[in-house]
């Protein structure tokens, strides 16, 4: 299987309603979180999905979503109780 691409996404939501939503979203594809940011290692697919998604989801008045490609090519830093991500072996998406 051909390594995933590692993305951060963070958010900050206005709404309860709507971060509840956006939070069940981002668990069924995240590696790991951490409040309100998720570590996913995404398909173009998966990655096209969940941005169709937010966008139903979130209000752009005054909701936040950013999404960050890793680059591996680059040294990852972990301070504190942090753990470099891993790509696993396989991905349950559910």
């Amino acid at each position: 299987m051909a390594a995933r691409p590692l993305y951060i996404i963070a958010y900050d939501i206005c709404d309860d309603n709507r971060l509840n939503r956006l939070r069940k979203l981002l668990r069924g594809y995240s590696t790991g979180n951490q409040k309100s940011v998720y570590e996913c290692f995404l398909t173009e697919g998966e990655l096209k999905e969940i941005i169709e998604e937010i966008t139903l989801i979130i209000d752009e008045s005054c909701d936040r979503v950013h999404i960050f490609q890793f680059d591996f090519r680059r040294k990852i830093q972990s301070l504190g109780i942090g753990v470099p991500p891993k790509d696993p072996a396989y991905f349950y998406i559910g």
